[in-house]
């Protein structure tokens, strides 16, 4: 029940917090809207942060950094970012110079996230970083502690933390309307016939560091409570492919108050549901975690319609007030350790054959 009671102490004042109207510092005192470099110009950065950058309120696609020369003159054109804005891998150091940046968000294979977080804290920039956080908890651990050495704040990118559905699957485990939590599903894949550095284990490939944690981090604020034992079975039906790392991961994850919840990912299967199961009803969002329509329903009839906003510019908007007002963040890096602390254990468990492991306290 501790356990329990410290997670929803957090969570509860978090959502209390967001509840209520925010001061708007930012026109009040007249200040400009946060610029963000976006490090790593690939398909999440081209289809889905540089198009929600364009509705936010409070922050603007100011910069880039790119190991691709050809794709600059697009970028530039598109978005009119000026030359002094634009920084490859060897010099990105340098926008510790440029006052214009206020946010550097990395947008780059799982491999690669501490090293450039931490360049990016190094040069007093506040950091945004996409899940996974990195490849082991000790990366991680690095990672928070660049940030708080260079007083900036260090967020994850759970898109899924500030849409309004999955919002209410974390109100809902602090209030208990269908009576308590017993158990949960979730579920996140989809079948890739191109995997590319997704398959390579030294990038941080596999469907667990992938997708995996979706239903992890997930499961995590829909039961308000943090995992106390793992077990978890790897496969692949395409070995051709996948000969490094899992194709599909299954886990189970134990919780206080003997609440289960049952685990799958994978790069061979379309899936995308959460359940809910009360001792006096159920919940569900199918699907849970796409980019638009989250939606779902209850068991005594509810509906829980789209938030009909994009996802991500209100990820980034949210962020960007907390820097602005110097709040806690929604999804900081602790968060994000969390979550790899309990993937490190799901690949042990993994590798032993499915064998409980227990969880040291998060």
């Amino acid at each position: 029940m501790d356990n329990r009671r410290t997670f929803l102490k957090k969570s509860g004042l978090l959502l209390t917090a967001l509840s209520l109207p925010i001061p708007n510092i930012l026109f009040a005192e007249g200040k400009k809207k946060l610029g963000v470099a976006l490090v790593g110009l690939g398909g999440y950065s081209t289809y889905q942060l540089a198009p929600a950058l364009q509705q936010t309120e409070y922050c603007e696609l100011r910069g880039i950094v790119t190991g691709s020369p050809e794709k600059i003159p697009r970028w530039q054109e598109k978005y009119g970012i000026p030359d002094a804005n634009v920084y490859n891998y060897e010099n990105m150091h340098e926008i510790s110079k440029n006052d214009n940046i206020d946010v550097i968000y990395i947008v780059l294979p799982n491999s690669m996230h501490a090293k450039y977080s931490i360049i990016a804290a190094n040069a007093g920039k506040h950091v945004w970083c996409e899940k996974p956080m990195a490849m082991n908890s000790k990366e991680c651990r690095e990672m928070i502690t660049a940030c708080e050495k260079n007083k900036v704040k260090l967020a994850i990118g759970y898109r899924l933390q500030h849409e309004k559905n999955n919002r209410i699957m974390m109100k809902w485990a602090e209030t208990n309307p269908y009576g308590p939590i017993q158990n949960l599903t979730a579920k996140a894949g989809f079948f890739s016939s191109n995997p590319g550095w997704r398959a390579v284990e030294e990038m941080g490939g596999g469907a667990m560091y992938d997708m995996g944690v979706y239903p992890l981090n997930t499961s995590r604020y829909s039961t308000g409570r943090e995992p106390i034992a793992v077990s978890a079975r790897s496969s692949t039906s395409r070995p051709e492919l996948f000969r490094q790392v899992d194709e599909t991961m299954e886990f189970t994850l134990e919780f206080p108050d003997r609440i289960t919840a049952h685990c799958r990912t994978s790069f061979g299967e379309n899936m995308n549901n959460l359940e809910i199961s009360c001792r006096d009803g159920y919940y569900y969002l199918q699907p849970f975690q796409t980019y638009s329509g989250v939606k779902g329903g209850t068991s005594d009839g509810k509906i829980l319609s789209p938030m009909g906003k994009n996802q991500q510019a209100v990820q980034m908007d949210d962020d960007a007030l907390a820097i602005i007002n110097d709040k806690p963040l929604i999804a900081p890096g602790e968060d994000g350790l969390k979550d790899i602390i309990v993937l490190e254990k799901i690949y042990e468990s993994a590798a032993a054959g499915g064998k409980r492991l227990e969880i040291q306290s998060l």
